[in-house]
């Protein structure tokens, strides 16, 4: 659905004149978070703050990241671009190669713009804090123009390098060198949350919230929270909270026996397997998924706080609160330990949106939707100018109505590689053979392990087709 430009340039004289009512933004950020979370699957109840998001706004179901990386994720976040327009924009440092050359503003610097103030803290773009020198201290700036004020706490740990893998009490993982058995999978410290660095990055986050919203200026506030990335690292309540969580079962754990994105799990691999290896070790696997689900819970505390925070100051109800996770983690599936692949688990990730007198709160949209949709809601909900050039598509008719449609299609993108996810099917063309086709009927292979492009040959020329058409270059 595409609304009329007049009708929004009439909303944006009226916001323009009325300043004090244009609702601020509060966009939090989860780094390497698939769906484990209370409102996504109830057996897994490790989130009541960010299930009390959900159940007073919209959770998208079905929203999928374009790029399975974090850099080039919010690359496309940033922008509402498809990645494979500009060279460089598909990896970890896609925004400090390509922001110079967008043609729009990036998503804070729209709000800067018109009259917000922007303050990130944590893990936003790719480098916590906004700068790629040395430590992530100084050097470039990520998004020029896009801030007031982009922080990163770095605590014991001293630099945001430090802090994004730190472990307890500000040991780094820098620090252990090639050593390997100094950097373990799983850490669980006694101690209260500023033990690790998300503590310190949500109670900076909360204080800036405070001071925003008192400053009597509209604000667009961006929290990025690291857990759950590795090292599944986390208070040791966390894990003692999780321990009796019953896991879902984990099928397609082998390597899939015909070309596709697959991948041997370089960045697991560089950590000590303190648990066992999870590989061959039915238990050292449950024992890194338990880790990974603390840092789910350690995670959705620092939410809370934000949260709590929020319904307590005097933009509680005049405040849009995203909570967006940059891309999946598989824990195991097809043999893979990590991101870096175009499979589902890799992909999928939490998208809830909740706006200011919210129409039937609680109730999920099933449409499927992208990362890219992100920036143009949000320009949408606030009566900021709307542009031709995005990729993606308004999210407002679903926050309207749930049940509303979308194109039924998201596409992703990995080193060459591109997969379309529609209602049914999951189409991946390799970036090293095009002759190479991956097709998946999920309705009778949601795990994934059955290419049926021979079977279904009219389906895969289809879907191809369509993927072809979007403006990006898979």
């Amino acid at each position: 659905m595409k609304i009329p430009r007049a009708w929004w340039f009439g909303l944006l004289l009226l916001t323009a004149a009325r300043s004090a009512e244009r609702p601020n933004v509060l966009f939090i950020a989860v780094d390497d978070l698939r769906p484990w979370l209370g409102c996504y699957d109830p057996k897994l109840a490790v989130s009541p703050n960010i299930d009390r998001l959900a159940e007073e706004g919209r959770r998208f179901a079905r929203h999928y990241v374009q790029v399975p990386t974090c850099g080039a994720s919010r690359c496309a976040l940033m922008f509402g671009r498809y990645p494979g327009r500009l060279a460089g924009d598909a990896g970890n440092d896609a925004i400090l190669k390509t922001a110079a050359k967008q043609p729009l503003p990036a998503l804070p610097a729209l709000f800067r713009q018109q009259g917000y103030r922007t303050v990130s803290v944590g893990k936003i773009t790719h480098f916590p804090g906004g700068r790629g020198g040395k430590g992530w201290v100084d050097g470039p700036v990520e998004l020029p123009g896009a801030w007031d004020e982009s922080l990163m706490p770095g605590g014991p740990w001293q630099t945001p390098e430090g802090a994004m893998h730190g472990y307890a009490n500000g040991v780094t993982r820098q620090q252990a060198g090639k050593d390997r058995t100094l950097k373990p999978v799983s850490q669980s410290v006694a101690g209260d949350d500023r033990t690790f660095p998300d503590g310190w990055i949500g109670d900076e986050a909360v204080k800036r919230l405070k001071e925003l919203a008192g400053g009597g200026k509209p604000f667009f506030l961006a929290a990025g929270l690291i857990k759950p990335h590795l090292p599944f690292a986390a208070p040791a309540s966390h894990f003692a909270a999780t321990a009796g969580i019953s896991l879902p079962a984990f099928p397609a754990a082998e390597k899939p026996a015909f070309p596709t994105t697959w991948h041997a799990s370089g960045e697991f691999r560089q950590y000590h397997f303190n648990e066992g290896d999870p590989f061959r070790e039915p238990a050292a696997a449950v024992a890194y998924r338990k880790a990974y689900l603390a840092c789910v819970r350690y995670t959705d505390a620092q939410v809370g706080k934000l949260l709590a925070a929020l319904d307590a100051s005097p933009a509680a109800n005049n405040t849009i609160v995203v909570l967006w996770g940059d891309h999946g983690f598989l824990l195991g599936e097809h043999g893979i330990w990590g991101k870096h692949c175009l499979f589902e688990q890799a992909l999928h990730s939490p998208l809830i949106i909740r706006v200011p007198g919210q129409k039937q709160p609680g109730e999920a949209a099933e449409a499927i939707v992208e990362t890219i949709d992100i920036y143009p809601t949000l320009a949408a909900l606030a009566g900021l100018p709307v542009s031709d050039a995005f990729d993606g598509r308004s999210l407002v008719p679903q926050l309207e109505d749930p049940a509303a449609a979308s194109d039924g299609m998201a596409a992703g993108f990995w080193q060459g590689s591109a997969t379309l996810r529609t209602d049914t099917h999951r189409l991946i063309l390799s970036g090293k053979d095009r002759s190479i086709v991956e097709l998946y009927d999920r309705r009778e292979d949601p795990a994934e392990t059955v290419n049926v492009a021979t079977k279904q040959e009219e389906m895969a020329a289809g879907m191809k087709a369509r993927l072809e058409k979007l403006p990006a270059k898979p």
